[in-house]
């Protein structure tokens, strides 16, 4: 009768082990099964946050380009209205093309206003009313009501004015998008490594 329950015992403990290992072997893979889905759930909101990043970073870098481009031509366009103003051989050509850049001045500069920085929106506000003075005083040197310091030297200072406004928008515009020179004096953007907003345009120096 000892023997018996004593093997009863023994049948009971090791079926109970047996159960207690599977449960105990059932959670741990649950654990780890867990754990594994987590990371590649943090690892998928990582990689879409960093998607985010560089879509975002590519949409600022195209719109500054857009709204880098179109001021140049603006600023061009009026000065070849003032060089033509000076030497009495304005045309309608000439006064038209100002006015479609000046359109498209202000139409790229509004969808600016929707990706640009606080610092790079201050900057195309100021570079815009800075512009738009320019504009009136050419226009009014146009009409032959100039402003009392409206000459053609004193206009021609406003554009260098401008040139150095430029400068600081750019600048802003790089810093934005995270421009910074290496140790063997390139530069990149990052990050992410995106092109550096590239020095556009002809001009290197300010218009004389």
């Amino acid at each position: 009768m000892g023997s018996a329950l004593i093997g009863l015992a023994a049948a009971v403990v090791g079926v109970t082990g047996t159960l207690i290992a599977s449960v105990l072997s059932h959670r741990l893979l649950a654990r780890v099964q867990a754990e594994q889905f987590d990371r590649q759930q943090l690892s998928a909101q990582a990689q879409w946050r960093r998607e985010q990043q560089v879509a975002e970073l590519s949409r600022r870098r195209d719109g500054y380009m857009q709204v880098n481009a179109s001021f140049r031509r603006y600023r061009t366009h009026l000065m070849d209205l003032l060089w033509t103003l000076q030497k009495g051989t304005v045309t309608p050509e000439v006064r038209e093309r100002v006015e479609e850049a000046r359109r498209d001045h202000h139409a790229t500069f509004a969808q600016a206003q929707l990706i640009a920085s606080a610092a790079v929106l201050a900057e195309l506000d100021g570079m815009t009313a800075a512009l738009s003075e320019v504009y009136r005083r050419v226009m009014s040197l146009d009409e032959g009501t100039p402003d009392p310091d409206g000459s053609f030297e004193g206009l021609r200072s406003d554009f260098d004015h401008l040139w150095e406004r430029w400068e600081r928008m750019r600048a802003a515009m790089r810093a934005d998008l995270g421009a910074r020179n290496d140790d063997d004096g390139g530069q990149r953007i990052g990050p992410p490594p995106l092109p550096s907003l590239p020095p556009d345009g002809p001009e290197t120096t300010p218009a004389a």
